[in-house]
């Protein structure tokens, strides 16, 4: 339908009339798609800073994990504002270190997945063999490239995953026996081509104090949930004035910014933050240096740790959990250490009771839930609200890390709605009215 202005219009009672002749058919079906669907949020600068909902704390967070990257490629300015469009509660990311010791968003201690360093010949001479977790990972590190360089690239979906040290770090997919019998590099294909492809190589990789600017210019509270990412490696390669540590500048950037404040303090709450770590002493060494709520994360139980040499059965035992539960209020556990899978079934009972996560823990934010059917236990029926049901009502679950922040906002909008940001079609059509009685009056 093709609107013409009718420009002789000379009184409001002439525009009533052609807003409810011309205009409301579209309204009524802009309502109708806006109550069958997501709420719609406006995206940052589209609100007064002083009008800021804040955060939830009726239902469990949605964490994007390293934004809506199910969408759109992963840690970038791009699927942060995606996530935080769909309503996200935090969005998540993961700190690495450039050359020159500027903090980034980047998952991959290499480029070589998710970004387009091999277009770029004059880096061809960067490739490195480091050890990294035991393994010796051969390829571009984001610590041998200054900012301006590594500003120079773009980042992509991920399409397979080679080279890689760790489970957890790189999406599961080789156990790790089958890791200690090769006792070699490892080569493992993952592909993620299922995925939309059409914005890779548009969005260059971010700094931390770029995400944390996303948050802040939010029309709402949106919290962040940073990860000391493999802090023993970057403190071996990457050195800053005065013999500060990669823990030291994540705190001194946090502090810069404002964050502070023990877990649903009031300070917490103007700007909440959660930082998490599979690194125990990076959380036990910054606990001296923020009082921020903190998340121990934790591998499939037959893992080594980065830093203590333990394995993360040994570091999830009753004596261990006991010491380091004075120094944190979460674990962050990978979905299949609390409830094995045997093939491509869960295996019941899980291992941890919700009872017993709780009597420890305030807070229990399992790791990673994405919709497609690659990810899907066959429990689920290809389902992923199956998937959010089971976690959230039968697990007990306090926050989940994902891949499509608008599927969980979905599922949790229709299941448990909020007053603040959600209202039914009767209550949507009544606010309506409510605002075009004065002029049907005049």
């Amino acid at each position: 339908m093709q609107l013409v202005l009718p420009f002789s219009l000379q009184n409001q009672k002439e525009w009533l009339f052609f807003v409810f002749t011309e205009c409301f058919p579209l309204i009524w079906l802009s309502l109708l798609t806006v109550c069958a669907g997501r709420t719609p949020y406006p995206l940052p600068g589209k609100r007064a800073k002083g009008d800021r909902l804040p955060i939830q704390t009726s239902r469990p967070y949605n964490i994007a994990h390293r934004g809506s990257n199910g969408e759109i490629p992963e840690e970038t300015a791009a699927a942060y504002l995606r996530a935080i469009e769909e309503g996200t509660d935090f969005i998540e990311t993961d700190i690495l270190s450039s050359k020159d010791g500027v903090l980034i968003c980047f998952h991959d201690v290499i480029l070589d997945e998710t970004a387009n360093i091999a277009s770029h010949k004059m880096f061809a001479d960067r490739k490195r063999t480091y050890e990294v977790q035991g393994f010796n990972i051969t390829g571009f590190f984001t610590f041998d490239f200054t900012l301006k360089e590594l500003k120079k690239l773009r980042t992509k979906q991920r399409y397979s995953l080679k080279h890689l040290p760790s489970k957890t770090h790189y999406e599961h997919n080789v156990s790790f026996y089958e890791r200690k019998k090769t006792n070699v590099s490892l080569r493992v294909t993952h592909s993620y081509s299922f995925r939309d492809q059409q914005y890779n190589g548009k969005y260059p990789i971010i700094t931390f104090e770029e995400f944390i600017t996303i948050a802040r210019d939010a029309p709402r509270v949106v919290s962040i949930y940073p990860e000391i990412k493999n802090s023993v490696l970057i403190n071996q390669h990457v050195k800053w004035p005065g013999g500060k540590r990669f823990e030291d500048k994540v705190v001194e950037t946090l502090k810069k910014y404002g964050y502070g404040g023990s877990y649903l303090s009031k300070k917490w709450l103007k700007r909440p933050l959660f930082i998490q770590s599979f690194a125990p002493s990076s959380l036990v060494y910054i606990s001296n240096l923020i009082d921020s709520p903190k998340v121990l994360l934790i591998d499939d139980v037959t893992v080594l740790t980065e830093d203590t040499n333990q394995t993360y059965a040994e570091i999830t035992s009753d004596v261990y959990f006991n010491y380091i539960k004075q120094y944190v209020v979460g674990i962050g556990p990978w979905k299949d250490t609390v409830v094995p899978v045997i093939t491509i079934t869960y295996k019941l009972p899980q291992i941890w009771s919700k009872e017993l996560m709780h009597i420890i823990y305030r807070s229990v934010h399992p790791y990673t839930y994405r919709n497609e059917n690659e990810f899907l236990h066959l429990n689920f029926s290809q389902d992923p609200y199956k998937e959010y049901e089971y976690w959230i009502n039968e697990i007990g679950v306090d926050g989940l890390f994902n891949d499509f922040t608008g599927s969980l906002h979905n599922y949790q909008e229709w299941t448990s709605p909020l007053s603040e940001t959600s209202k039914s079609p009767r209550q949507l059509l009544s606010q309506i009215a409510s605002l075009v009685l004065p002029y049907a009056k005049a």
